[in-house]
C-alpha cells in the first residue's frame, strides 16, 4: 500500500511559513552577497543567544561541525575520541576526519545515550598507567543527545575534568532540548548541530553550527571554516572550506522563530503516542526528570520489529530504523577491533528499535491511527 501518512512533511512545513521564507531568500538575492555576509552573522548571534552561549560559528554540515570542533579543541592525530556505538555514522566520520581514533562505550538502557559509568570504567582502565606519548591518549568525549534526549551531562563533564578531556556535544538531533534547564550544546567545550532538512531546525540543504563559550575555540573555528584565514588572504593555519551560506542562514533565522512552537507540538504528539501505546508490548521512549526531550525522532522497541514494520507498511504507515547497525558492525569500521558482545545494550537495541512518524505537520488523527494500528498488531499476529 502506498503511504498515506508522511514520516516527515517538509513541503507542508514550507507552505506554513512560505511568505517569511520567500521574503528572506529574496532579500539575500537582492543584496547579492552569498557567503560570510550579514545574514550569517545575524543568525550566528541569534542562535548563540538561543543556546545561551557567547559564540556560534556556522559551517557546512553537522559532520563538519564535529570535525572542526575537534580540531579547534586541540585534538591531534592519533588521539582517542570516545563516543557511543548507536549514533549516525557521521559522528564517527568526523572523528576520522580529524585523524583521531574512535573509541566506543555502551549506552544507558533508559535513554540510549552515553552511560557515564561505562565512560569512567574505560578511562580508569585505559589511564591506569598514565604513560601515554604526546598523542594516542584519550583527548575528547562526544556524548550524543540521541533522538532529542540529552545525555546525562553532569557526570560526563565531571569525568572529563578528572581525566583532562574536552567535551564536544553532538546535539545534531537536539535543537532546543534541555538538561537541568541548560540548552543542549551549551555545556561542553563546544556543541555541534546539524541543519539537515529533516532536523527540528532544518535548512533547505546542508548546514551546521558550533556553539561555545570559549573565545579561543570560536576564533579558531572561524579560521578553520575558511581556509585558515585570520583576515583576507592571510592564512595562519591550514583550514577548510566549510561555510554556512547566506541563503541557508536567512532561512534558518526565519525557522528559529518557530522552533519552540514546533518542539511543543512534537512533545505533545510524543505524549499522545505514549498514551496510545501504554497497554501494548512495545517499549516507548522516556523522558528523565532532568531532561526536556524534543523528540526529533519517536523511537519504540519491540522484539517483533520486522513483523510490526511490515504490518504498518501495509496500512500506509511509514517507519524507519535509527540505526540498524551499531558503528562497530559497520564494514567501514571493522578495524576498530570490536567483537559482537562487546557493547551488548547497543547491539540488542539495534535489533528492536523502530522510528514512528514524527513531525509537527502531522495531525492528531494520524497519530491516533498509528496507535490503533499497533494495538491491532498486538491483538492479531
Amino acid at each position: 500500500m502506498e503511504s498515506t501518512i508522511p514520516f516527515v512533511d517538509l513541503t507542508k512545513q514550507y507552505h506554513s511559513i512560505k511568505e517569511e521564507i520567500d521574503r528572506a531568500v529574496s532579500d539575500v538575492l537582492t543584496r547579492g552577497r552569498y557567503i560570510l555576509g550579514t545574514e550569517l552573522a545575524a543568525f550566528e548571534d541569534r542562535y548563540a543567544g538561543y543556546c545561551g552561549v557567547d559564540f556560534a560559528t556556522g559551517v557546512g554540515s553537522g559532520t563538519e561541525a564535529l570535525h572542526l570542533a575537534l580540531l579547534a579543541c586541540g585534538i591531534r592525530p592519533g588521539d582517542e575520541v570516545i563516543t557511543v556505538p548507536n549514533t549516525a555514522v557521521p559522528t564517527v566520520s568526523a572523528i576520522r576526519f580529524a585523524n583521531a581514533r574512535p573509541v566506543l562505550v555502551d549506552i544507558d538502557p533508559d535513554t540510549y545515550t552515553m552511560d557515564p559509568n561505562k565512560l569512567e570504567d574505560y578511562l580508569k582502565k585505559r589511564c591506569k598507567k598514565n604513560d601515554f606519548p604526546s598523542t594516542g591518549k584519550p583527548g575528547a568525549v562526544i556524548p550524543v543527545h540521541l533522538y532529542g534526549h540529552p545525555a546525562d551531562m553532569d557526570p560526563i563533564l565531571e569525568i572529563a575534568r578528572k581525566f583532562d578531556l574536552k567535551v564536544i556535544e553532538d546535539a545534531c538531533q537536539a535543537h532546543g532540548a534541555e538538561y537541568k534547564n541548560r540548552k543542549a550544546g551549551s555545556m561542553g567545550d563546544a556543541g555541534c548541530f546539524s541543519f539537515y532538512p529533516t532536523k527540528n531546525l532544518g535548512a533547505c540543504g546542508d548546514g551546521g553550527i558550533v556553539v561555545t563559550n570559549n573565545r579561543d575555540i570560536a576564533k579558531k573555528l572561524r579560521m578553520l571554516r575558511n581556509y585558515g584565514e585570520e583576515k583576507k588572504n592571510y592564512n595562519v593555519i591550514e583550514g577548510f572550506n566549510s561555510r554556512l551560506d547566506e541563503i541557508q542562514a536567512a532561512i534558518l533565522s526565519v525557522k528559529l522563530h518557530h522552533l519552540d512552537k514546533w518542539n511543543r507540538i512534537r512533545r505533545h504528539y510524543a505524549g499522545l503516542y505514549n498514551s496510545l501505546l501504554e497497554d501494548t508490548a512495545t517499549i516507548h521512549p522516556i523522558e528523565k526528570d532532568h531532561a526536556r526531550h524534543v523528540f526529533h525522532l519517536y523511537v519504540i522497541r519491540t522484539d517483533k520489529r520486522h513483523m510490526l514494520q511490515q504490518w504498518l507498511k501495509n496500512k500506509g504507515i511509514p517507519t524507519s530504523i535509527h540505526y540498524p547497525l551499531p558503528i562497530h558492525f559497520q564494514p567501514a569500521f571493522r578495524e576498530l577491533g570490536y567483537q559482537r558482545g562487546d557493547l551488548p545494550i547497543a547491539e540488542k537495541y539495534s535489533e528492536e528499535i523502530l522510528s514512528l512518524p514524527m513531525c509537527p505537520e502531522l495531525k492528531k488523527d494520524q497519530i491516533e491511527f498509528i496507535g490503533r494500528a499497533i494495538k491491532e498488531f498486538q491483538d492479531g499476529p
